[in-house]
């Protein structure tokens, strides 16, 4: 019945615009899995911490999936975004360039209606001098072929300009897509985060501040900050140290969704933003960095690499040597060192 309720009650909200209803479709299909797995009601109130903490986890997973797909929407909206500003630009530089020939035209229109009014060989018997006239009728008669070729130009400019405001249009309309994309991406998120809050919310504060702090497998981060010696291994190129060195100095900034630092990052912002120190530019999303580089066997791993988890490639860290990555793997838990072990390994990448 809860599961029920949770259903009918965003239909009661007022929602207008096909943006609102995609968001609103996949927050309903969002908030459906998340009553029916993370129990946040009255249906198993006997969860362990650990039950509770197993699920949070799969929500956090979920909720990383749904942010890797609002990123790349977000981009995709951005370069529509640049195309239409870019097309729009093109379209007023060509609608001057066709307002300029239209008024040479009409100048030329203009002059030519002036002086045709008489017949041309009455005009040549009437005049004293012919051959004045006739040197004048072969400038006029080039002058019609200049203005055929003009007239035929303005014909041409306003089939280019037709065609440049027609892309306009097939751009608005992608651009709105995206933005319905985005929002639905985004009320996903929300909804899987809201979900892991409500079950994190059933623990004392000493469990949840252990699970926010990690386990005893994050203890390279910690020890990391102490000044322990960093990875055994060189990295390969110098592109590869300096992103190292940034991901160092990005432990223990905050995991935020959807952010590229340089005060918090997601899993492949934070991988973005080390290799763009390096003047390297990656991708945006994990699914789009895996094949941004030659790919590398999990056996000859080497610092700087970048490592790629789960079956959908849904979260991505930067390693270090010695079995250990720096990532950002959730919020409430900051950015930090750990063993490529803990996850799904899904493929590694070496970017050039």
């Amino acid at each position: 019945m809860a599961a029920h309720r949770e259903h009918r009650k965003p239909r009661e909200r007022r929602l207008d615009g096909p943006a609102a209803r995609t968001a609103l479709s996949l927050a309903l299909a969002g908030a459906a899995a998340t009553t029916a797995f993370d129990g946040t009601g009255h249906a198993e109130p006997g969860l362990t911490p650990a039950q509770i903490q197993a699920r949070v986890d799969r929500l956090y997973q979920e909720a990383e999936v749904a942010t890797e797909k609002h990123n790349g929407a977000r981009e995709r909206a951005e370069s529509a975004r640049r195309s239409l500003d870019s097309l729009r630009d093109e379209a007023a530089r060509r609608t001057e360039r066709l307002n300029t020939s239209r008024n040479a035209l009409g100048s030329l229109a203009t002059a030519q209606y002036r002086d045709g009014g008489m017949d041309p060989g009455l005009r040549l018997a009437l005049t004293s001098d012919p051959e004045e006239y006739l040197r004048r009728a072969a400038l006029a008669e080039r002058a019609g072929a200049l203005q055929a070729a003009a007239v035929s130009d303005v014909r041409r400019q306003l089939r280019d300009l037709a065609q440049l405001k027609a892309q306009a249009g097939d751009r608005v309309a992608e651009l709105e897509a995206r933005r319905e994309e985005l929002a639905g991406h985004k009320a996903a998120v929300r909804s899987k985060l809201a979900a892991a809050e409500r079950l994190l919310a059933r623990l004392t504060a000493e469990q949840r501040a252990r699970y926010n702090g990690g386990t005893a497998s994050d203890g390279p981060a910690r020890a990391d900050r102490a000044g322990t010696p960093r990875g055994t291994l060189k990295a390969p190129n110098s592109r590869a140290a300096q992103a190292v060195a940034y991901a160092y100095g990005a432990i223990g900034k905050p995991y935020v969704w959807g952010a590229t630092g340089p005060g918090s990052y997601d899993c492949s912002g934070l991988t973005q933003a080390a290799w763009r120190s390096a003047g390297v530019s990656l991708p945006r999303t994990t699914y789009t960095q895996i094949n941004a580089g030659a790919r590398v066997p999990r056996s000859q791993l080497a610092p700087g690499d970048l490592v790629f988890f789960y079956s959908g490639v849904s979260h991505v860290g930067l390693y270090i040597g010695g079995g250990q990555m720096i990532h950002a793997p959730r919020p409430g838990a900051p950015v930090r060192v750990a063993p490529i072990d803990q996850m799904p390994f899904a493929g590694a990448t070496r970017p050039a």
